[in-house]
Formats: C-alpha cells, structure tokens, sequence
C-alpha cells in the first residue's frame, strides 16, 4: 500500500520540480524497494499539463490579519467580496463552496476575502457583523452591500454582479 501512494506521488511529480533523486541505501530489507524504486525515473520524464483555469493568483483569499486586510482588500483595486464565516456554522459551509463557484462566473473580475471570526474579531466588530454567515460587498474600500444567511446561486450572482457594476 505504501509503495502504490509513493509510485503515484512520484508519478505525478515532472521533470522541473525534481532537484535530487534520492534512493535509498540497499539493505537487505530494502533491496525489493529498491529495485522497484528505479523504475520511478522514467516517469518523471513526462510532462504534467498545466490546467488553464489554475491562475498563480486566486480569486478567494483568507485574510492573516488587519494589515493583510487593509492591503488586499481595502486597498484592492478590483471589487472584493467579504465572507465573515466561522468554523462551527453550518449555513457558512453551505454558502461558501456557492460563493466561491459566483466569483469564478466573473473570470477575475472581483475577489473574495475569507474571514474568520473567531480568529478576526476585530474586524468582525469594526464592520458590525453580528451574525454569520455575512457577506459584505466592498469597492475601493468603500461599502456597497451586504446581507446575512444563505442565498441561492441566482441571488449570489446578481449580488455579484451589482458589485461589479454590470
């Protein structure tokens, strides 16, 4: 079974990303690994496409602190959707997965910032959420919507859209 996971890792591993290959001492315990080992190689020679919707930057972020807040959301220069989430709450495992599917529609035309409030309390209290989930809708650092609770795709998308000003 370990072998089997092993020989998919290294399978999915290109030719780039491998520095040093290197193979393990050949004991007597460990020459059936390592004879069957060295055949690994051969598959690190095939190439592994890149996906075109896999983007260095990504649409959703979770925020690390205030300063992160204030660099990539505030100070953001496209449209950035917050979602003020906890852990424990349920209807937020609901509408995040929603969220986030909205936000690809738009194909970077608008971000969004995951924040937890039991880690973020501050900003929690600083944008008066006293109930989660909430999403608010924010452009130029400056406050055009926001709503609490669950809403279907249909509504997340013309939330999404007014933000962006379509």
């Amino acid at each position: 079974m370990a072998f089997r996971l092993l020989a998919r890792r290294v399978s999915r591993i290109s030719v780039k990303d491998v520095r040093v290959l290197v193979l393990p001492s050949s004991s007597s315990s460990r020459s059936s690994f390592s004879s069957c080992f060295r055949a690994a190689p051969p598959l690190l020679s095939r190439s592994i496409p890149r996906l075109p919707y896999i983007t260095s930057r990504s649409v959703s972020f979770n925020v690390q602190d205030h300063d992160d807040f204030t660099e990539r959301v505030i100070n953001s220069e496209l449209p950035v959707l917050i979602d003020f989430h906890a852990q424990w709450c349920g209807p937020c495992k609901i509408l995040g997965p929603r969220l986030e599917k909205a936000i690809a529609k738009q194909k970077g035309r608008v971000t969004m910032a995951k924040v937890d409030i039991d880690e973020h309390t501050d900003l929690a209290i600083e944008y008066g959420v006293s109930a989660v989930p909430t999403v608010i809708a924010m452009r130029g650092g400056d406050v055009i919507d926001q709503f609490v609770g669950i809403k279907d795709e249909d509504q997340l998308d013309t939330f999404v859209e007014k933000l962006i000003g379509q």
